[in-house]
């Protein structure tokens, strides 16, 4: 069985991560199980470049820890990307919600865009995954899931901008899915599965 440590610190991305890699012969663990408590600045210039700092500093970290020696590292970088606001906020999705809480920000945004119709309220969440996989080069993929922004907070499933992101194919917004249906249709899903392609495909899982 390998051992996958995930390098993250959220509770909720990890439950959705377990989700989506379940029925994998693999042990997944959060990097606080791991002792890695540090603080990872995220400076990079694209989702890629940020997966792959946080999936690099944790298994930098693993290197003095024997029975992680095997362990892959997997990181992602995610955020919504709004074309009104020329892909603002983008890799910047957590930074630039400051004091703010997620519904706060994004009331802000759905005031800015008061009066744009549907097709200049396009959106997109992008999500990037890294691999840190010992004796092999580092490896990213990324994906992404289409949407609007809503015009108003709809739902309670899910987490972040779930409640503002409205996919027109489904008539709804990603937080008034079931688990099930976000997994099979997110951004993160699609690069999770698309990373679990890629392991497996060089013959890692």
């Amino acid at each position: 069985m390998k051992t996958i440590i995930f390098a993250t610190g959220n509770k909720d991305k990890l439950v959705e991560i377990r989700e989506i890699l379940a029925g994998l012969d693999v042990e997944l663990k959060a990097m606080s199980e791991t002792g890695f408590q540090e603080d990872i600045e995220e400076n990079g210039e694209s989702f890629r470049d940020n997966a792959l700092i946080k999936a690099r500093a944790v298994a930098e970290y693993l290197k003095d820890k024997p029975e992680y020696a095997e362990a892959y590292v997997l990181a992602d970088d995610s955020g919504l990307c709004i074309d009104a606001m020329g892909g603002m906020p983008g890799v910047q999705s957590h930074r630039w919600l400051g004091d703010r809480t997620y519904p706060q920000a994004m009331q802000d945004i759905i005031g800015d865009m008061k009066g744009l119709p549907d097709e200049k309220r396009t959106a997109r969440f992008t999500c990037a995954i890294a691999a840190v996989v010992p004796g092999h080069e580092d490896m990213t993929v990324q994906e992404n899931v289409e949407g609007i922004i809503a015009r108003e907070m709809k739902g309670s499933e899910g987490f972040g901008y779930d409640p503002f992101f409205y996919v027109p194919e489904f008539g709804c917004t990603t937080a008034e899915m079931s688990r099930e249906q976000k997994n099979a249709i997110s951004h993160r899903g699609k690069a999770l599965r698309a990373m679990r392609d890629k392991l497996v495909s060089e013959g890692l899982l």
